[in-house]
């Protein structure tokens, strides 16, 4: 121990301070130090001070009285009594305090000011001796402390822990003029320590440390403290409020933080491209130092003093970086529009990167005040930049467009993976295009108007980059063909419509890739409703128009596809049109079955879903054109070669729709599918019958007619079942065309029951001629024979033929009406009382119709050797030639 006050008695020789009252009061001091010593265990002693154990009392009493002699020797008069046991106490407080806080084994500004044993035995002892009251000791000790701190740094919790016990045992009747001006210059002093430090805040209290933010806290909340204690209000009356202080130094810590990084980086040297990096780094810097501020420093700043943090810095650093950007933005601009000057590719990514980094920090403008997000410097920042997106798109659309070619070309055209029918190109094209999706994520252009503009520009360019794509595989999958077997290059060929079909899914998504919603709203608000109905269909359109190349091409495909089995087709097809009418049909059809089963299931293996669908349709349609081919080819033969193919077409119908897992029965029955149908059905009838179905069209158009430029008839009809008899009155006829030259005509009824073949004992019969008239009244009744059982076919029909009367030459055309005999009253009709006469008149409009335009005639016309369907087609051809050019 004697050392520890050899080193005490240095200090207080140093200091300069003593007093006659010290060296008085020895003897006492000396024997409150015999209790405490003996109080102390020796163990305790000697790792206090670290030295070999004493041998006696009476040399530590020795050490005691020289330390205390030599600090009388300094004798001071101005002190009085008192003060001089407080200094004394101080200083012994000071020593013990640096010999304590040099012996800790933990970081120093962890130290929370614990004493050992023997020091704080000493200086009890001290200040019972001296009667320091419980205020005194607190005050001594936060100056002490505070003092220490600002050399060696400890524990602010401690400190905290001595302004508290200040503002809990604080009373200005204990202490002396002198007392409070010294406790008045620590607070300050602690303050503006403490003020200091905060202006390098980022270099001593990093947010990557969590213990430099605990410290950080407790420091705060110690000014806070301070500025809370009555004694700082009573002793410190002329100070500024604390947050306006922080506020102060805040921002010139601020400003020299950014000179220091713009500084050491010299954004103003240089080439612009040099330049536009640098400012890249500084805007970077200032972003994380902005989410900093806003995640860990605000927060703590604002809880614990009342201070924005986040809203100081953040507006000084956003004009200042605006500033710098400004400058040089208008330097690039001007260099730009030099003639010849045009911007390259390196300078155009280092200014999307530079915007893209300007955005990110404007974005925390949303967690500012309403009144202090207004009238940013960065407010308007995407101005600067909007010359150059062309520019981007431009590269963006090269980029993809060069590893579009890349992709095609190392592309082997093998699956990717089991579970995947593409290959590798169809991944990195997708790929790219998700990287040409994220950089319109990424621009988030403010503008609506702009964005439009952009967005068209951009969508566009993905639609060629696809299309292009769809190419370039068509094309290497036909440069591949040569010298492979049939398998391999069908095997090519689904591979690559299923690389254009999972291309094609991507581009469905654009609308929610690209937030097509979110144009369209920011349209409709600056612009109106119209606007947004034109951004939709202009959008739609571009996306439509793609999904239209895309199947195209796909189509094309899938026709090369199939144009490599129609030799096969073909002769599958003429082996049912040549089998023998001995053999069963499903032995006929059996290898074209055969072979499209076999064909399908190696597709349905290679090809997704919506591909397989779209080869079924595609193969289907190639069927049917082939077998309309082959009934063309042979018209005339015999109708088990068309029922033959009727029953083929119905047996591919149910082949292809599989029970369900096919193609639908309505996309099956297409257009192409009834002509064909229709086709077999009626080569398959006898002459007869196609007789009858030429008339039951026949009576099916005339009761859609509703008016006519030839004209109208007026007759009554009556059927007595009775009788068998069909009574027929011609009334009159009106608005006939004129046939003759003086523009009237000589019209006549010929009135008939057809089909002949059903009425094969019925005549025609004739109305008189009127002449000049186109309005001719006939009032003229026939009588036919007619069997209840030929009344009741579907067919049967009165036909009357209108014919203009010429003397020199034959007669000409003039119209025909036709009315079902189930139509007439009589029969099955309510029977009418007084027959023909009380029966309403019925008005037909009549047609002139071209036979030879019907498909039923052409079929009767194949059959040479058919008598009776000759003289049918013969009689139609020569009323048809009556038409002359009238019609």
């Amino acid at each position: 121990m004697g050392r520890y006050f050899k080193q005490i008695a240095k200090s207080v020789r140093a200091n300069g301070t003593a007093g006659s009252a010290a060296e008085e009061n020895v003897d006492d001091f000396l024997g409150c130090l015999n209790i405490g010593i003996n109080e102390i265990p020796v163990e305790g002693v000697d790792r206090w001070f670290k030295l070999e154990p004493r041998s006696s009392a009476s040399s530590v009493q020795g050490e005691c009285h020289l330390a205390l002699k030599l600090i009388s020797s300094q004798r001071d008069t101005s002190l009085s009594k008192k003060e001089s046991y407080v200094t004394i106490h101080k200083l012994f407080l000071r020593q013990i305090i640096e010999n304590e806080h040099a012996q800790i084994k933990i970081d120093s500004y962890a130290w929370k000011g614990q004493l050992s044993k023997p020091a704080w035995t000493v200086l009890s002892h001290h200040a019972a001796q001296i009667d320091l009251s419980p205020l005194h000791r607190v005050i001594l000790q936060w100056q002490s402390f505070s003092k220490h701190h600002q050399v060696e740094s400890l524990d602010y919790s401690y400190l905290l822990e001595l302004l508290k016990n200040i503002e809990g045992k604080w009373t200005t009747d204990v202490l002396s003029t002198e007392l409070e001006r010294s406790l008045a210059e620590s607070f300050t002093s602690f303050r503006e320590y403490c003020l200091a430090l905060l202006k390098n805040l980022r270099e001593l209290f990093p947010v990557n440390r969590p213990r430099a933010i605990t410290r950080l806290d407790y420091m705060l909340r110690c000014l806070n403290q301070i500025h809370c204690l009555q004694a700082f209000k009573t002793l410190c009356p002329f100070h500024n409020e604390l947050h306006v202080e922080i506020t102060t130094v805040l921002k010139k810590s601020t400003l020299e933080w950014y000179e220091r990084l713009a500084s050491s980086l010299k954004p103003d040297e240089g080439p612009s491209l040099e330049q536009l990096r640098i400012l890249v780094r500084i805007i970077d810097a200032v972003y994380a130092d902005v989410q900093r501020d806003y995640h860990v420093y605000n927060q703590l700043f604002y809880s614990t003093v009342k201070a924005d943090y986040f809203s100081i810095t953040y507006r000084q650093l956003e004009k200042l970086a605006a500033d710098d950007i400004s400058a040089v933005m208008e330097k690039v601009c001007g260099m730009l529009e030099q003639e010849g000057c045009k911007l390259v590719q390196s300078m155009g990514e280092t200014l999307f990167e530079l915007y893209i980094t300007l955005k990110a920090l404007k974005q925390f403008q949303e967690f500012l005040p309403t009144k202090d997000s207004k009238c940013l410097s960065l407010a308007s920042f995407h101005n600067w930049f909007q010359s150059f997106i062309h520019k981007w798109l431009q590269i963006v659309h090269e980029k993809c467009c060069e590893r579009i070619k890349k992709a095609v070309e190392v592309d082997k055209m093998e699956h990717v993976d089991t579970l995947s029918k593409h290959s590798s190109s169809a991944v990195d094209v997708t790929s790219c295009l998700t990287e040409v999706k994220e950089f319109w994520v990424q621009l988030a252009w403010p503008d609506a108007a702009g964005a439009f503009v952009f967005l068209t520009r951009l969508t566009d360019d993905i639609c060629s980059a696809v299309v292009w794509y769809s190419e370039l595989i068509k094309h290497k999958t036909e440069r591949g063909q040569q010298g492979q077997e049939s398998k391999r290059i069908t095997n090519q060929l689904c591979i690559a419509l299923n690389n254009i079909e999972h291309v094609r899914r991507f581009i469905c998504n654009l609308p929610r890739d690209l937030d097509w919603n979110s144009l369209e709203a920011a349209m409709e608000e600056s612009s109106g409703a119209d606007s947004k109905e034109q951004v939709h269909k202009a959008l739609s359109a571009q996306l439509l128009n793609i999904d239209v190349d895309l199947r195209r091409e796909a189509k094309r495909m899938i026709a090369h596809l199939t144009d490599k089995m129609v030799a096969d087709l073909k002769k599958y097809i003429q082996h049912i049109s040549l089998s023998p009418d001995s053999i069963h049909n499903d032995e006929a059809i059996s290898p074209l079955m055969k072979y499209l089963d076999d064909t399908l299931i190696i597709l349905s293996g290679s090809l997704v879903k919506e591909n397989l669908s779209r080869v079924l349709q595609g193969l289907w349609a190639l069927l049917l054109k082939l077998i309309l081919d082959t009934v063309a080819e042979n018209r005339g033969v015999s109708l088990e070669f068309y029922g033959r193919f009727y029953y083929t077409v119905e047996a591919l119908v149910e082949f292809f729709h599989a029970e369900g897992v096919g193609l639908p029965v309505e996309e099956l029955k297409n257009e192409e599918y009834k002509m064909l149908e229709e086709e077999l059905r009626l080569n398959k009838c006898s002459s007869n019958e196609l007789i009858e179905q030429y008339y039951t069209e026949k009576i099916a158009l005339q009761k859609t007619l509703r008016q006519s430029r030839f004209g109208r008839i007026s007759v009554k009809c009556y059927y007595e079942a009775s009788e068998q008899k069909l009574y027929v009155e011609i009334l009159h006829a009106a608005d006939l065309i004129a046939l003759d030259a003086n523009g009237l005509s000589d019209p006549f009824v010929i009135i008939e029951l057809c089909p002949h073949h059903i009425f094969p004992m019925s005549r025609s019969q004739r109305t008189q001629v009127k002449h000049k008239t186109l309005h001719p009244v006939f009032d003229e009744l026939f009588v036919f024979h007619v069997t209840q059982e030929q009344h009741k076919k579907k067919s049967a029909c009165i036909l009357f033929t209108i014919m203009d009367h010429d003397w020199l030459s034959a007669n000409d055309f003039a119209g025909e009406a036709v009315l079902s005999l189930t139509d007439c009253c009589g029969s099955d009709k309510q029977a009418t009382h007084g027959g023909v006469k009380n029966v309403q008149p019925l008005i037909l409009h009549l047609a002139r119709p071209k036979p030879s335009e019907k498909p039923i005639l052409k079929m009767l016309e194949a059959r040479s050797t058919d008598r009776e369907a000759q003289e049918f087609v013969k009689k139609l051809k020569e009323l048809e030639k009556s038409m002359g050019e009238t019609d």
